[in-house]
């Protein structure tokens, strides 16, 4: 099992022990009542969902075994995991953990380094490679193809951009 983190417990709202949520692009999508959700990585404790809303732009999440504020105080600060294979992503999506590890190649085939990291930056999602920590924007005009199977992405990119 592979678990992802989907969603951070931010803060307590109410006196039902409610909990504030940030969710993760995959965890939007991802948060139901009635599903299970682990508390840590490794899978060590787990928690249902007893119900999902949204308020003022934010996703509140009550875990059926959290019912007070203190109680729900003592997660703040923790993430909800789910299994990789349940996450669905729309045609082009990747989580960054799918591209971490993928060789970048030129358009002729040759190896450009490998993706260490990926950055969420304001003006575009780019791409870390290599020692030097190059950043490569993660948008149409410079990435042709990324096959998770082969492990590569295939990017036209200007003269001196990994420079």
């Amino acid at each position: 099992m592979r678990l992802i983190a989907i969603a951070r417990l931010t803060g307590v709202f109410g006196v039902r022990g409610e909990l504030k949520c940030e969710t993760t692009s995959a965890g939007e999508t991802s948060l139901a009542a009635g599903r299970s959700y682990a508390l840590d990585r490794e899978g060590a404790r787990w928690v249902r969902c007893g119900g999902v809303r949204r308020h003022q732009n934010r996703s509140l999440v009550s875990l059926e075994e959290v019912t007070t504020p203190e109680a729900a105080r003592e997660l703040v600060g923790s993430e909800l995991f789910v299994d990789r294979s349940e996450i669905v992503l729309e045609a082009d999506e990747y989580l960054d953990e799918d591209l971490i590890g993928l060789r970048l190649l030129d358009t002729g085939g040759n190896e450009l380094g490998v993706v260490v990291a990926v950055e969420h930056l304001p003006a575009a999602d780019c791409l870390v490679v290599g020692a030097k920590r190059s950043l490569v924007p993660l948008v149409s005009a410079f990435i042709r193809s990324i096959d998770l199977a082969k492990g590569e992405i295939v990017a036209d990119l200007p003269a001196g951009l990994l420079d």
